[in-house]
């Protein structure tokens, strides 16, 4: 029985056959987040993960390179390995199957159901996949192959692999003398499965059909735990393999502590495709064994590329290395958590994961950060102003709104549902920087009343104090990034703690860093989306930047009478989204229209534009979003500084302002 305070996660162990990607990744992240919380929940965590390294298919893998499974996967664990480390992974535990330990437990679990009668001596005939380590009965196949008389020849497994017909002598496991009560398990445990779809998967396909016994041991290849009183047998997969959430912790050993301290686990997260073998099998197991079930199993969805799931083979991978070398580890981990809705697939496409870097973490979160430790200097020498609360009209809704932040977040993130969590962080993210525009620091800051010092005060400290609660509650998903706000706000790393989180805790005359640096710079999206696009393409052309620098020798186009300009001229427009705050006319001046415009500055700025005849009412234009050229020279028109242009089309003799749709941010940069 696991002790109250201890909570235990796991991985599926992941079979060593070739290079990991981001789709495979995503279990571990998403285990490594909810390790974190717990601790940062005062919990005392054991997380494990680990290699799954028998099978026929590493023998035979091992075989084509010239070398033995044992020189093979220890190769491959320790690239696995690597990866961990590159992502900043927290397991306390990285077991491997071929561990000696964990082999000779598997060979005493084994014995004693061998010795109880869960486990007899058969023949099998089927057909099996060597790339799922996995047998299927005709009805089971996808597609089946017949020659000329009709008899089945062949066919393929549901994921698309070949099958080949084996018979051989198996130990088989009596799975179907547990059917009745695992179904009155699920029945009486509806958590136990999650979500629940997937529970009712289960009862559905395999259960209510019959549940059949289990081969459990093959003959026809020797790269496994071979049985101890009948060796020519080695273990089959899913004994040696699930045995590992046990073994890891000291079962079957001399020193079982952990077992005892931590045993059942809290959650088995694993990929949809695997939650029969952990859900059927596993359970009758345990129960056969005499032990506890975990408390839950979590199936999660793919990471889809088009519908369809990462595969080597179709030539849509993209790998966790190139995404940490170009855009940072917290972007790869941000993107994963947020694109996988709870129990559904998630999607990932270069254009959508450069979108979420520019509009999530460089527009919302960066440029937050930037805007107030630009203010901070400017209008409080540098150091954060003491906690008032309600000082301003908003002060009190945006610490309810960090409250009840604070609140769902937790409970999201205890049920494992990230992308919801994250979505939950971001809405304070979104709150705080309207607070911004609400209380117009700028002007503030214009006044010399006492009055206006003490709300510009509370405003600064109510955005510093918000920027903390966001990097304390970002830190499960996003490992790097806490610690730069903090450091650019001038707050102790050690203070990152979750426990008792609330808003007005920063201590006074703390002072913020004299310059802030962007944690997450504007990525330009034509190049970026084609770079991934590059790394992703399946070909024997150059990939990545090299293929774009030799597409982009192309030859010069014919044009209609405009002057050719270089991309570098082009490059120095800085073009800007900006929302509409005022309009008006201007005195003495029938064809200009003043416009007082937000574009993510400290403060408003003015534009002069020479549109007043196109738009008879000019108020229709207050609340839209416009683009603008934010970094065209200010001049002076009719007494009146101008500070851009405002971009606009014309056709037929009428002029249309720009506008674009409210899902871009002000500030944000056109690329």
């Amino acid at each position: 029985m696991a002790e109250n305070n201890t909570y235990y996660i796991t991985t599926p162990i992941y079979y060593p056959s070739g290079k990991l990607h981001i789709g495979n990744s995503y279990t571990t992240i998403a285990c490594d987040a909810e390790a974190r919380f717990q601790r940062l929940e005062g919990k005392d965590v054991f997380f494990l993960t680990g290699t799954d390294e028998h099978g026929l298919k590493i023998e035979q893998k091992a075989e084509a390179l010239n070398t033995t499974p044992k020189a093979y996967v220890d190769g491959m664990a320790e690239d696995i390995q690597k990866l961990w480390k590159l992502l900043d992974i927290s397991n306390d535990k990285f077991i491997r199957t071929t561990d000696d330990y964990h082999e000779k437990a598997v060979q005493k679990i084994f014995q004693q159901l061998l010795d109880q009668g869960d486990i007899y001596l058969g023949e099998y005939e089927g057909w099996y996949s060597v790339s799922d380590e996995e047998y299927f009965t005709e009805s089971q196949l996808a597609e089946v192959y017949r020659d000329q008389d009709g008899k089945v020849i062949g066919g393929k497994a549901p994921s698309g692999n070949e099958v080949e017909l084996v018979k051989e002598e198996s130990y088989f496991f009596k799975m179907s003398k547990y059917a009745d009560w695992l179904l009155d398990y699920y029945q009486t445990h509806p958590n136990f499965i999650q979500p629940a779809s997937r529970m009712n998967e289960m009862i559905n396909n395999f259960i209510k059909p019959g549940l059949e016994d289990l081969a459990v041991t093959r003959t026809g290849f020797k790269w496994g735990v071979p049985i101890l009183n009948d060796p020519k047998h080695v273990i089959y997969v899913w004994i040696d393999a699930l045995s590992n959430y046990i073994t890891a912790l000291g079962y079957g050993s001399d020193d079982d502590g952990n077992f005892k301290k931590f045993w059942p686990a809290n959650v088995h997260m694993v990929g949809k495709e695997i939650v029969r073998f952990h859900t059927i099998y596993w359970p009758i197991m345990l129960h056969a064994l005499g032990l506890e079930l975990p408390d839950q199993i979590y199936g999660h969805g793919w990471l889809l590329m088009k519908d369809s799931k990462m595969s080597k083979s179709k030539g849509n991978v993209i790998y966790p290395e190139t995404i940490v070398e170009n855009y940072g580890l917290d972007a790869l981990r941000y993107y994963l958590l947020k694109a996988m809705p709870y129990g559904n697939d998630g999607n990932f496409t270069p254009e959508d994961f450069i979108s979420k870097i520019n509009f999530d973490l460089a527009n919302d979160l960066g440029n937050l950060l930037n805007r107030t430790v630009a203010m901070i200097n400017k209008y409080e020498g540098g150091v954060i102003p003491t906690f008032q609360s309600s000082v301003n009209a908003v002060d009190k809704d945006l610490e309810d709104t960090a409250a009840t932040t604070i609140k769902n977040y937790e409970e999201l993130m205890n049920d494992l549902h990230f992308a919801d969590a994250l979505a939950e962080i971001w809405k304070l993210v979104a709150r705080t920087n309207k607070y911004i525009d609400e209380t117009t620091p700028w002007i503030l800051a214009r006044n010399d009343d006492d009055e206006s010092k003490q709300k510009l005060a509370s405003v600064m400290n109510h955005l510093a104090e918000s920027l903390r609660v966001i990097a304390i509650l970002i830190q499960p998903m996003m490992t790097q990034s806490p610690a730069k706000i903090f450091e650019q706000l001038g707050l102790d790393p050690k203070g990152l703690e979750l426990n008792n989180l609330k808003f007005g805790m920063i201590p006074a005359s703390t002072k913020v860093v004299e310059k802030g640096t962007p944690i997450f710079p504007r990525l330009d999206v034509d190049k970026e989306v084609e770079f991934l696009k590059n790394k992703m393409t399946k070909s024997d052309k150059k990939k990545g930047r090299a293929a774009m620098a030799e597409t982009s020798k192309s030859q010069p186009v014919e044009t209609d009478g405009k002057k050719e300009i270089r991309i570098e001229a082009f490059d120095k427009v800085e073009l800007r989204v900006a929302s509409v705050l005022e309009v008006g006319s201007v005195e003495g001046a029938d064809k200009l229209l003043k416009f007082k415009l937000d574009a993510g500055d400290d403060q408003p700025r003015q534009i002069l534009s020479g549109i007043a005849k196109y738009y008879p009412d000019p108020s229709v234009l207050v609340g839209k979003k416009v683009v603008i050229v934010a970094n065209l020279k200010p001049r002076k028109m009719r007494g009146e500084m101008s500070q851009g242009m405002i971009l606009s089309t014309e056709n037929d003799g009428n002029v249309n302002v720009v506008m674009v749709d409210e899902n871009h941010q002000n500030g944000d940069v056109l690329a």
